[in-house]
This record gives C-alpha cells, structure tokens and sequence, in this order.
C-alpha cells in the first residue's frame, strides 16, 4: 500500500487502474486528498465551497462497494473532483465568484459535470474562479486570492485558476475547466501543468444557456499529465442533442477513456514556430527564449520545426475578439445594468463589458465575424504546411497576487484589462484544438507554457504529439517547494 503522497503523486490513469484492480480503495483516496486539501488550501485557496468530509468519504465507501460487486461505473470510479464554480454540481452552490450570485444549491450539474458523475467521480466541492470567470487572475469578493502553487506571493492565472492549483498540489487527479481567453491554458501554464481548450463544440455546453452565439468559450480538461487530459476528454466530449453545435466527432474510435493510446514520436512532423505571432505583440523578458529553447525538444523527438507567421492584422484579430466577446458577456450580464445598485456590486471589468455592449450594432458585429472568419482562413493556410503550430501561452510570467491584472507588458501599457492575454485569442477566435504543455521555469522558478495547437477536430492528433513531448522535456518532474 503507497504512502498518502505516494498515492497523490500517481498519474490519474494509474490511480484509476489501482482503484479498479483494488491495490487501493476509494476510501484510502479520498482521504488523501481531503488530508492534502486540509494541509494546503488555507494556504494557496484553490478549493472552495467544500463539502463535510464524511459526505465525501460516504460515497467514497459507496464506490467501493460497488467495486466489491463488481460494478464499475467507468475511468474516474472513485476519483474526487472539484468542479470549477462557474459551473453546476448538484447539492453545491454556484458562486461564480460573484456576491450576487444565489447562494442556494444548484438542482442539477452541468452537461460535463455529469457526465464526470456518470463515469464515477465524486464530488467534493468546487474550484476558485475570478468574478464571473473575467480576466485571467483568479480572485474574487466571496473567496479571495488564488495563489500560485510555485510561488504563493504570484498569481495562479485563471479563469481556472484554482483547479490548475489543485492539480499541481496534488489535491485532485483532474479537473474540469473552461477556456474563453485562454482560461484553460494561461493557469495551466503558470501552474506548471496540462489543460486542453479543445475544438469548438467538442465538449457541449449548457443546454439551459444560449445555444447557437455562444462559440467563443468551451469546457475542457486540466491534468498533471497528457495522458490523463486526454482521459478526461474522453469523459467529457460527445455530442448531445440539447446542444445543436456540439461536435458529432469522436476523438478516438472507441468510446472507453481506457483504451485510448497515446504513443508515438514526431518523426516528420512539421511544426510553425509563431513566436509572439504579431512582431509588435510584446512579451515580458524569457518567454520567446524559453519557448524557443522547448522546441529543441520537439526536434530531439524528430520534429521539423521552422518560423512562421499568421497572415491576419493583428487589429483586425483584437477588433473581432473586443466586439464578439462583448456581445456574450454583455449579453448574459446585461440585465445588471437597469439596477444601478446591482450595477455598482460588479467588478469594474464587468461593467465595462456591459457598457461597451451597449454600442454593438449589426453591422459591426458582422464586420467582426468576418475579420473572424479571416483568422480561421489564415489558420487553414498554415496547416497546409505544418502539421501543427506553436506560441508562448501568455505574455508575462505570473505576476504579483495583489494586482488585478498587469498594467504593462514589457513596457507597453495595457489598454483593457484583458490585453495581456492577446496572444491566445486567434487560437479561441479560429476553435482549435490547443494544448498548453509546459515550457520550463524562468528567472525566478516561474512557470510558462506553450501553445501546441492542430487543425479543427485534431485533438486526437494534437494530445499524441503533446505526450511525446512531454515525456521528453522532463518539466512535470519539478514539483511544487510546498510537496518536498
């Protein structure tokens, strides 16, 4: 029997087999984890709205009895789960970071959440989000500051801020997120772990939301490892008829998370090195040295790679994403503002959405769809000559906790609050498959990431390559100070 950190430092695919073999019990997990997050969340706050222990350990004995007949409800029997809160878990407030949002319990989960039930996890509470999941740092008025597993004094990223740290801290095997502006990848890649924004529709959204404007965000996996996102993936993604745009593409021909098979090298594989994909889009001192230092790992595992650039004006990428962002998020916030009191409670980039909403007319919201629809044909251009391509998954290195976001990006001014995580909007804009991998450590011990995206509804594809990778650049050996 493993040492509790021995069984908290175990892939997700290899717990999973441990629990379905039962060399461990679901019990023995679950306590684990409860001890992890005793130890470690007052510090790092990645874990809120908490059930009591001996409900979460409860299910945890109900699943092994299930086990002790036989019974098997699929790849995550017996895993604990925090679910991000901006989505629904029965039994469990939704916050969304916000004081205006009901405190009474949600009656049923989310599609992904689930489907996540359905394949045996157990959940335990939820993760941290920034108000409303707005801007890529994770704090809010109702539970605070999310800080980074390697350096609690930095920012843990975000929207999926605190399941990124969860996982790093090892508290949970994987997480759910969601990627609108990067929200899966940015606080991956300052957490030093996997997450996966996959091709639009591959994982279907709120059937209760709006169904058919709602393209820019997606739910998404989070894990220590590729193999276990890919896992989670497989949980999650399939098409529903609730959601008229889901994807009807399987991700792999088999519907079982357990016999997906990741192996291989990128022998001939062609890759674009985009950089910072606009020459005038800065990045903080390190990032493009590092991300061009990591590719050298993409050719030791027989990768061509070679720069490149994508054929789009970067204001014509910015002006799509400002007008077509505002349009969702003022849409589904916009009812606050005929309530000044309601109003004057949101945090200042909330309102500042809402109110740049109320100018959107039809005719620029169609110019801003079709300077979209340029940023996709600019993508299919690449991939008639790469394979896959590459950029650094944020501008800056995590920065300072106590800031909202950075004012400043190697001495450019910000100009929202949001233009510091520019460089991951083709990627939303275009609905690839984009994977964050780790990129290594800067000045400091901070943590970066890479961008590693495919072609529409190669997520399959993009997830062998980045597990190759990833078994080669030997950055998910170095763990958090805090685990020893």
């Amino acid at each position: 029997m493993p040492s509790a950190d021995d069984l908290l430092a175990l892939s997700a695919t290899e717990l999973s087999r441990r629990i379905a073999s039962r060399d461990v019990s679901c019990r023995e997990v679950m306590q684990a984890s409860l001890a992890r997050i005793e130890a470690l969340n007052p510090r790092f706050n990645a874990i809120v709205s908490l059930r009591e222990p001996a409900q979460s350990l409860a299910e945890a004995d109900a699943r092994d009895a299930e086990l002790a007949r036989g019974e098997r409800r699929g790849w995550m029997h017996g895993f604990p789960l925090a679910v991000k809160d901006l989505s629904h878990a029965a039994g469990l407030p939704t916050s969304m970071g916000s004081p205006l949002s009901p405190r009474s319990p949600a009656r049923t989960d989310s599609l992904h959440v689930a489907r996540a039930r359905a394949a045996g996890a157990v959940v335990i509470g939820k993760t941290n989000t920034p108000e409303f999941g707005l801007g890529s740092h994770t704090y809010n008025p109702v539970f605070g500051i999310t800080r980074n597993a390697y350096a609690p004094e930095r920012s843990a990223g975000g929207s999926s801020g605190g399941a990124a740290v969860a996982l790093a801290l090892g508290m949970l095997p994987v997480a759910d997120g969601s990627d609108m502006m990067g929200s899966l990848r940015n606080p991956a890649a300052f957490n030093n772990v996997i997450g996966m924004r996959p091709s639009r529709g591959r994982v279907p959204g709120d059937p209760e939301q709006e169904l058919f404007f709602q393209q820019l965000g997606s739910e998404g996996p989070m894990a220590r490892t590729v193999e276990d996102t890919a896992r989670l993936l497989a949980v999650q993604s399939g098409f529903d008829a609730r959601v008229p745009l889901s994807s009807p593409h399987a991700i792999h021909p088999s519907s079982s998370p357990d016999t997906l098979q990741l192996d291989g090298d990128g022998k001939g594989l062609r890759i674009g090195w985009l950089g910072s994909i606009w020459p005038d889009l800065p990045l903080a001192p390190g990032i493009r040295e590092l991300g061009e230092k990591a590719l050298d790992t993409f050719r030791a595992i027989g990768c061509e790679v070679e720069p490149c650039t994508l054929d789009v004006p970067r204001e014509h990428n910015w002006s799509a994403w400002l007008r077509l962002r505002q349009l969702l998020v003022g849409g589904k916030l916009g009812a606050y503002l005929s309530d000044a009191k309601l109003f004057a409670q949101l945090k200042p980039e909330a309102q500042w959405e809402i109110e740049q909403s109320r100018h959107l007319d039809a005719a620029s919201l169609y110019q801003a769809s079709l300077y979209r629809s340029n940023v996709y044909r600019a993508f299919v251009k690449l991939f008639e000559r790469f394979d896959f391509v590459v950029a650094p998954t944020a501008q800056v290195f995590p920065f300072d906790a106590e800031l909202h976001w950075p004012a400043e990006v190697n001495g450019v001014k910000s100009d929202t609050y949001h233009r510091w995580m520019e460089i991951v909007t083709p990627f939303t804009l275009a609905g690839l498959p984009t994977l964050n991998v780790r990129a290594g450590f800067g000045e400091g011990g901070l943590p970066m990431g890479l961008q590693l995206a495919g072609p529409i509804h190669a997520d399959l594809d993009v997830l062998r390559l980045g597990h190759a990778y990833d078994q080669a650049c030997g950055w998910a050996a170095h763990r958090p100070s805090v685990l020893g």
